[in-house]
């Protein structure tokens, strides 16, 4: 006759515990070498002298340690941790994270309890602790964060302490809330006096056409259902017949900038700070209401505005990497897809973070080409 319950299979245990012990950690603290020493003292006493005082001082003592140990496995247990990170954050801007941490214990509440932020495999403290955590219940942690450096930030876990109940163990529990962070390149201010004269530019060969503006662009006979405010009384009490005013609306020609990818390793500082100012740049003609487009190697964001627009193009300026130059420079593909009409072209401005022959060479459609040195600090 069999009996299952009897008749465990050691290797998942065996492989529970491995998965535990990666999970968990302990060490005494000061407090707690010292009162391991001194218990150690009260041993050797009751051994020397048979004392049964002793002997019960040296019991009470080792199950306080127990009981330490026990205790603040407690408080880790059954605990579950959920990040809450936004789609995209700059450089060098301080955000806010959110962690949620829930006690899933039927019973025991949870003590004394430090975070710590695992990112890129570091442990960084957050300021982030709970006093107590009932059993069954959560909370909200709020943190400020800093992306230093643009790209994909892995966000590994959250390390757990307690020191509950009596101070002697630092416990430790890691928790996987794996999750990834896309961090753009910074944003710098631009001088006015460059933006505007970059608009003036691109705004030299704009067309004109019919629509809402100020200026005159035609008079034409009154036809049903146009705006008596826009009749020209004027011309009307010339010619007496009814006459409307028709108004010019400038057509704004949009940008386009071209970002070349190609720079060999001793550029990558140069390049870096090609991307941040290409990044600046078309967040202030954003802000100005400028139709842009930004092409970055063989990615293209399109023709649009916004904000929408813009998080698209910073999402691709946080991923751009640079590519190193090729030994044969015939074959290196040109930075943009060629654009044979004016009115689909608009304005093209070209930043190029390393110059060569071959690089210049590829950028003979732009308007207008800026090298790293050239561009604002």
């Amino acid at each position: 006759m069999k009996y299952p319950l009897f008749n465990p299979d050691f290797s998942t245990v065996l492989t529970s515990l491995r998965g535990l012990s990666r999970r968990r950690s302990i060490r005494f603290t000061s407090e707690g070498t010292r009162f391991l020493l001194f218990t150690f003292g009260i041993g050797l006493a009751a051994i020397n002298t048979g004392n049964n005082l002793f002997y019960l001082l040296l019991a009470m003592m080792l199950s306080l340690i127990v009981v330490s140990g026990l205790l603040s496995e407690c408080c880790l247990r059954r605990l579950e941790f959920h990040r809450h990170v936004p789609e995209l954050i700059m450089a060098n801007e301080p955000t806010t994270l959110t962690i949620s941490v829930t006690n899933r214990n039927r019973y025991l509440p949870s003590f004394s309890l430090r975070l710590l932020d695992l990112v890129e495999g570091q442990a960084v403290a957050r300021g982030l602790a709970i006093r107590l955590l009932p059993a069954q219940s959560s909370m909200l942690l709020s943190y400020p964060f800093l992306g230093t450096k643009r790209g994909w930030l892995r966000l590994d876990g959250i390390v757990v302490q307690t020191l509950f109940p009596f101070g002697l163990f630092l416990k430790k529990g890691r928790y996987s809330t794996e999750a990834h962070l896309l961090v753009s390149p910074p944003i710098k201010p631009l001088t006015l006096r460059f933006v505007d004269e970059l608009v003036n530019e691109g705004q030299g060969a704009a067309l004109t056409r019919r629509g809402d503006g100020a200026q005159l662009y035609n008079l034409r006979l009154y036809q049903p259902g146009d705006d008596s405010r826009a009749i020209h009384w004027v011309t009307t009490a010339r010619t007496s017949q009814l006459t409307v005013r028709e108004t010019e609306a400038e057509d704004q020609r949009h940008i386009t900038v071209v970002f070349s990818v190609v720079a060999p390793e001793v550029c990558d500082a140069l390049f870096e700070r090609s991307v941040t100012f290409v990044a600046s740049l078309l967040w202030q003609l954003t802000e100005g209401a400028h139709p842009i487009r930004l092409i970055v190697g063989t990615e293209d964001s399109g023709l649009g505005s916004g904000s929408a627009h813009l998080m698209a193009i910073l999402r691709l300026l946080a991923l751009c990497k640079r590519q190193p130059p090729e030994s044969d420079h015939t074959s290196q593909p040109g930075p943009y897809p060629p654009l044979s009409h004016e009115g689909e072209r608009g304005y093209m401005l070209a930043i190029v973070p390393w110059s060569d022959q071959a690089t210049v060479a590829t950028m003979v459609q732009a308007d207008r080409v800026l090298y790293a040195a050239q561009l604002e600090e």
